[in-house]
């Protein structure tokens, strides 16, 4: 499979930044390991004064994503206190690298885990990554606990198991866990969902005309839905609009997703929160607006 790298990490990757260990180091942290295929090693050195980052290097073994998402993370953290540092998320990380193929999410993650890591050390600090997050480990091959999963889904807003497995390596070995691994997504997901504060009424109300809010669901579809399931292989065709119900069709990677129950929940909640409350998805089999055609 080929992946789009961006010209910056391809630089990191090639020319990596603040390589090797840092003898005097404040903290040291260690993620990951070789049996697994990716581990790293973040040393950082602070000024006792200022508790600014004055040192970071590291030493990994995995991909080029991973080497750049590291080499990246030292530029970041230098010059930063601690605080500040800890601020900084794999979604920053990959930003920085003006972006990362999305199978290669868990390079970053993986940079955050390590520093996150190095400031428990430093702070003498027993850190929960360190004893596989106090978790259940759900995926074996990756050594990939329920609670680290869980911490991916919520800070980075996954809603299917090949981003899980994106972010988290979880389910991209033998997969057996993957029913495991939908099962914690779709409790994330459904807290989630119960969690959000009520939507007031889209603009326009009841008042608003069939045509205006046909154009509004294909505008929102556009700009809103079909950029997100692209993003993952997927896509969203609109076949109908009958009164308030919105027949349209899941296709790509959504065709026939585990988690495509809770992507239809999302593109209902984005139609109401920017078309109309009373509106209701109904997902049709793909081929359906051949069909009618």
């Amino acid at each position: 499979m080929a992946w789009n790298y961006s010209e910056k990490l391809k630089d990191h990757f090639l020319h990596p930044r603040n390589v090797g260990v840092l003898e005097d180091a404040d903290g040291k942290g260690e993620v990951g390991s070789v049996a697994c295929g990716d581990a790293l090693t973040f040393y950082l050195k602070t000024d006792p004064q200022t508790g600014r980052i004055t040192k970071a290097t590291f030493q990994t073994f995995g991909c080029g994503s991973a080497i750049a998402s590291a080499s990246a993370l030292t530029e970041m953290v230098i010059g930063k206190t601690v605080e500040e540092a800890l601020r900084i998320t794999n979604q920053d990380i990959a930003d920085y690298l003006d972006g990362i193929p999305q199978e290669k999410m868990h390079c970053s993650v993986m940079g955050r885990e390590a520093l996150e890591a190095a400031v428990a050390a430093m702070r003498g600090e027993k850190r929960a990554a360190d004893t596989h997050e106090e978790g259940k480990i759900v995926c074996h091959c990756f050594g990939v606990t329920d609670r680290k999963i869980e911490r991916a889904i919520r800070e980075n807003n996954l809603t299917t198991v090949e981003q899980v497995t994106n972010y988290t390596k979880a389910g991209g070995g033998c997969g057996t866990c993957q029913a495991e691994i939908e099962e914690i997504l779709n409790r994330v997901l459904e807290e989630r969902r119960r969690e959000a504060p009520p939507r007031p009424a889209a603009a326009g109300g009841a008042r608003m005309t069939q045509l205006r809010k046909i154009a509004l669901i294909q505008e929102t579809i556009e700009h809103e839905v079909r950029p997100v399931l692209q993003k993952d292989g997927g896509d969203i065709e609109l076949i109908d609009v009958e009164g308030d119900t919105v027949r349209v069709s899941l296709v790509g990677h959504c065709a026939g997703c585990m988690a495509a129950g809770f992507t239809t929940g999302w593109i209902q909640d984005k139609l109401r929160e920017l078309v109309s409350d009373r509106l209701t998805i109904v997902i049709e089999p793909p081929g359906a607006a051949e069909a009618q055609r």
